[in-house]
């Protein structure tokens, strides 16, 4: 392993790094409202992955202590805490009236950003209370998603007949609400019953498109249903690195260090972990792992590869010109990519529930050595 990493300088590079994404990216706040009982908590598990909506965990937002604002990583949940809406409804609107025009003059991580509005199928009922209630969400300013939870399907997918109806019936009433309908889901697989997981998608995709510009990236590092639009993100942030790296490409830099010690590079692995939802100390350490097993290899193997590549000098030590230096940096940050969707999996550890360092050094490796070769291919066909 290199000195950097050996001596601590790289955890805690990776941790100031990661830091100053986390700062860029932000905060998606969702306030959530529903009946007790119609699963809101499971819903946002599945979406959020982060257990934030459990009974007791959670800020008071008002003095009445109505509103609570539950925080985890890159997502925020607002809710209420044992009210019935069709009882208190209006008690609610009157305390998120005061939290979004007193948070409205914050940053966006702190300001409230859209409302979910949740229905339980099995209640076949949609009462005019929550009705109004959504109408006065909607007049704060906020955008509102109608949610039908627990929804039933055949194994051929088909929503249950009775919840189309419902849904249809709820949609006659022409709220004020994204899309103008309300989304079917199931956010919990039943082995018992056969029923899976559906909806989840068109949920997410819902809030992404009303939900402000500037949370988009907070949502996308949120949520873990929508694993393609993180990549592309990832891409992006790639593409970035790989142009700074190239205007830094011509300076002398042996290739054990090339591997992930430019700071550009770091920087670039930072911003992935947090767009994939990695744990800043989970992802350090993997991004220890991951490089170190590609340090130590460098001369023997990326080395034979890249010294086909034209433009780049002796691997010892010779300069690393600007095409040499972005293509490397992209293979970098996609084996890196590579590595955090298995984290974000629950992948790569081991039997004690550790990571697996020796998995995430052979995964990072290989998909190196594969970005590599194509670097060759594709200067051998210029």
């Amino acid at each position: 392993m290199n000195n950097f990493a050996s001596h601590g300088w790289f955890k805690d590079e990776f941790h100031k790094r990661y830091a100053e994404s986390a700062k860029e990216i932000g905060r998606f706040n969702l306030a959530l409202f529903g009946k007790t009982g119609v699963g809101k908590s499971t819903l946002v598990n599945a979406v959020f992955g982060a257990e934030v909506a459990k009974t007791g965990i959670g800020e008071p937002v008002t003095r009445e202590s109505t509103l609570y604002l539950h925080t985890s990583g890159f997502f925020g949940l607002l809710d209420t805490q044992g009210l019935e809406i069709g009882v208190e409804g209006d008690r609610v609107i009157k305390d998120l009236a005061k939290v979004i025009q007193e948070r409205r003059r914050r940053p966006p991580a702190e300001q409230i950003h859209v409302a979910w509005y949740a229905i339980r199928f099995a209640d076949r009922r949609f009462e005019e209370t929550e009705a109004e209630f959504v109408r006065k969400l909607a007049d704060l300013g906020l955008p509102v998603v109608l949610v039908m939870t627990q929804v039933p399907t055949s194994p051929t997918g088909d929503y249950h007949p009775d919840a189309v109806e419902f849904a249809q019936q709820i949609d006659e009433r022409a709220l004020p609400v994204y899309g103008s309908r309300v989304y079917l889901t199931n956010a919990k697989a039943d082995d018992f019953s056969g029923q899976q997981v559906h909806g989840l998608q068109a949920l997410v995709d819902a809030t992404f498109r009303c939900a402000p510009e500037g949370v988009q990236d907070a949502l996308t590092a949120a949520q873990k249903v929508d694993v393609k639009r993180k990549q592309e993100q990832a891409n992006a942030v790639i593409a970035g690195a790989a142009t700074a790296a190239g205007a830094a490409g011509v300076t002398p830099i042996p290739f054990s260090d090339a591997v992930v010690l430019v700071p550009i590079q770091l920087g670039m692995m930072a911003r992935i972990s947090a767009i994939f939802g990695i744990e800043v100390d989970k992802a350090a350490m993997a991004s220890i792992a991951a490089t170190a097993a590609a340090t130590q290899a460098g001369r023997s193997v990326a080395g034979n590869l890249l010294k086909f590549v034209p433009g780049f000098g002796a691997v010892g030590g010779g300069a690393i010109n600007a095409t040499v230096a972005a293509g490397f940096t992209v293979a970098i940050g996609a084996a890196w990519s590579t590595v955090c969707v298995k984290l974000a999996e629950g992948k790569l550890r081991g039997v004690n529930g550790a990571l697996d360092t020796e998995s995430i050094r052979s995964l990072f490796l290989d998909e190196l050595k594969n970005q590599i070769a194509k670097m060759r291919l594709n200067a051998k066909n210029q």
